[in-house]
């Protein structure tokens, strides 16, 4: 079910602009992983073929510095939390494609010499590491981009799981924790069925807090691991510039965000409400459409898309604030003011809000509802 990172050099140069499309079709976003087979998760980025812009023409997307202002970061960059990628398949140019993007965005070097960044296999092992995998591959690419963008003081662990079997991401998970993680941020997902579940033991440890995306299907059924109960589940939101509102940003739910009811998981004391009888995700969201990273195998620049960009950047974030392992699902509940609340938008894939029969299930609204949980960052106090 996968592809070595040879495998796919071709259909790269053709995606990336040798056939360009024709003038009056705009190419549609690409899923970067191909459809997990039984017992495999699945990346969650998206990316357009044809975006694609060398290093010296600069990014395209938004960028670190964009985020910082939507979310009001604070100027102090924070302190120096290790924050941990699970991830499957290795990612051979990920040190020097996240050189180019701090150093895009003016972020202090992060590499293995200074010992800001380390990347090993799912045993802890720094060699052998697993076959390269092109989506996966941009998937990490946007995970380590996005930790940098909220936490440019923090430290990255990338553990690589040899394949995107449950129990080898589980592995991971483990082995994050293990080599001192206090947030761990998980960018893929698989349909909830009682065959991931059985590993969801591997996403609760004591003073962690774990991170995961809410998917990139819209409204449908739950995505795991993060409608575990011990998981931030993190929605997407489209963001854009608004100069005639105070924040200067305005942000709707991504129609893609991925939220679900789940079929498994007992309804949370801290979670409240009334149309799902169990567990709801999302928990809160951020910007998941339309993000800058540099990846070297696709050509460059290129924006990407998905709940796989927003998960990392709260985890991030969540080591930024110092309160990584304190932060726990129920903790953005009862943080829940401090967050920006969004209104608008619906992540019912035909737009029309209807596959939910326009509940707060599909359809943002006032209060919380499920495509961006209890809403945005607003700071870092929400964590």
């Amino acid at each position: 079910m996968h592809r070595s990172i040879i495998g796919v050099l071709s259909a790269v140069v053709v995606a990336v602009g040798v056939f360009a499309p024709a003038a009056s079709a705009a190419p549609a976003p690409r899923a970067a992983c191909p459809d997990a087979g039984p017992g495999l998760l699945r990346c969650l980025t998206t990316y357009t073929p044809g975006a694609v812009r060398a290093l010296a023409d600069g990014p395209a997307g938004w960028g670190a510095d964009d985020l910082a202002s939507a979310y009001r970061l604070p100027a102090e960059a924070g302190p120096d939390t290790l924050v941990g990628i699970s991830i499957a398949y290795d990612a051979p140019n990920l040190e020097a494609d996240l050189a180019a993007y701090r150093a895009q965005y003016g972020l202090p070097p992060c590499t293995t010499a200074n010992g800001c960044f380390r990347k090993v296999n799912q045993q802890g092992l720094s060699a052998p590491l697993p076959e390269a995998s092109f989506g996966w591959a941009m998937e990490s690419t946007l995970d380590v981009s996005m930790v940098s963008a909220a936490c440019p003081s923090c430290r990255l662990l990338v553990v690589e799981g040899n394949t995107p079997g449950f129990a080898d991401l589980a592995e991971t998970e483990d082995t994050a924790v293990r080599l001192g993680t206090k947030v761990v941020s998980n960018s893929y997902g698989a349909r909830e069925s009682g065959a991931p579940l059985a590993f969801a033991s591997h996403y609760q440890h004591p003073g962690v807090t774990v991170v995961a995306s809410s998917g990139d299907a819209g409204f449908t059924a739950a995505s795991y691991p993060a409608v575990l109960a011990t998981t931030v589940a993190v929605g997407g939101t489209a963001l854009a510039r608004d100069p005639s509102s105070p924040r200067g940003w305005a942000e709707s739910a991504w129609q893609y965000g991925g939220s679900g009811c789940s079929a498994y998981i007992a309804k949370p004391s801290w979670q409240k409400d009334t149309h799902c009888g169990k567990r709801t995700v999302a928990d809160l969201a951020s910007a998941a459409e339309d993000i800058a990273i540099h990846y070297t195998d696709a050509g460059g620049w290129l924006p990407a898309n998905g709940t796989s960009a927003s998960a990392p950047y709260i985890a991030g974030l969540i080591g930024r604030s110092g309160q990584a392992g304190a932060t726990r699902p129920s903790t953005i509940y009862a943080h829940a003011s401090r967050f920006v609340d969004v209104t608008a938008g619906n992540n019912d894939p035909s737009g029309a809000g209807k596959k939910c029969g326009d509940d707060y299930l599909c359809v943002a609204g006032p209060g919380y509802d499920a495509p961006t949980g209890v809403g945005v960052p607003n700071g870092l106090t929400g964590f």
